[in-house]
């Protein structure tokens, strides 16, 4: 699982490939990926807003944004997780997905908390470290 920490907010990301869901021939490549949100500070936050930046193997980009995720804003307490899926089609047999999700305090303070970059490698890839 990929982490990332941000303020006291910790995001894990663990994708997969969604072989039948996916059609190579045609060139369509799909990715679920599993989140948990964890909250290890000592305040309460709200996540507003998501932002993600997909790049493919072609160096294609892609940006999304929007409120929320999965048409939810969950409130998460000291100690509170919150874990959701996604998923992503490309057209290639490979990229990255990083981003960030803006929180909110119960005081109204707003920040960005990020979600580390993770690879979308379809299955039989070979890998090229750059």
């Amino acid at each position: 699982m990929y982490r990332a920490v941000t303020r006291g907010i910790e995001v894990g990301v663990e994708p997969y490939y969604l072989e039948e869901q996916s059609d190579p021939e045609d060139s369509r490549y799909v990715w679920g990926y599993r989140i948990v949100i964890a909250n290890h500070s000592s305040v309460a936050v709200r996540l507003m807003q998501r932002y993600w930046h997909i790049t493919d193997q072609n160096g294609q980009v892609d940006e999304v944004t929007g409120p929320g995720v999965v048409g939810e804003q969950p409130h998460l307490r000291p100690g509170d997780t919150y874990e959701y899926s996604s998923g992503c089609p490309l057209d290639t047999p490979s990229g990255l997905m990083f981003g960030h999700y803006q929180m909110e305090t119960d005081d109204g303070e707003t920040f960005d908390v990020s979600i580390p970059a993770f690879s979308l490698d379809a299955p039989g890839m070979l890998r090229i470290l750059n």
